[in-house]
């Protein structure tokens, strides 16, 4: 006999019907899987891209500092920035103020890598946008500044 208890009953009705943090989450990863797949600039990984984005917005790191903003082990990063680096998207230098250090600083390659990714990136979106009504891109500029609201908490 089918356990019909108000907890599984619940349990059940909520694999049904997500609720809106879950449709949320769900819908933001797959747009967000979305525009990665649709911009690819030659043979970069997400995590290698990450990486230039992150000088890009940052500035020259160090690779440990790269290591922690990106949540990976030293190690990853270490095999991330030297692809990087082979492909001639970063460079290494000598650290400002501690000899011991090395700083990865993005080439002229890596800011032009960046650049296109966006604009292509951008591109797709826009070209989404202009499938929708006036009234639901309305809706989107409204959803939108919303969801920056959420994601500055």
């Amino acid at each position: 006999m089918p356990d019909t208890s108000p907890s599984t009953t619940t349990a059940s009705r909520t694999r049904q019907h997500p609720d809106l943090a879950t449709e949320l989450r769900v819908t933001v990863l797959r747009l967000s899987r979305k525009i990665r797949s649709a911009a690819v600039v030659g043979e970069l990984s997400e995590a290698q891209y990450c990486v230039l984005a992150g000088l890009t917005h940052h500035g020259p790191s160090t690779p440990r500092a790269l290591a922690e903003r990106d949540g990976v082990q030293p190690p990853t990063m270490t095999r991330t920035i030297a692809a990087l680096e082979s492909a001639g998207l970063v460079a290494r230098s000598a650290h400002p103020t501690d000899g011991r250090q090395v700083h990865i600083e993005l080439t002229e390659d890596g800011v032009a890598v960046v650049d296109e990714t966006r604009r292509r990136r951008t591109e797709w979106m826009e070209e989404m946008l202009r499938h929708l009504t006036p009234e639901e891109r309305a809706t989107v500029e409204e959803a939108v500044a919303i969801l920056r609201q959420v994601a500055d908490v």
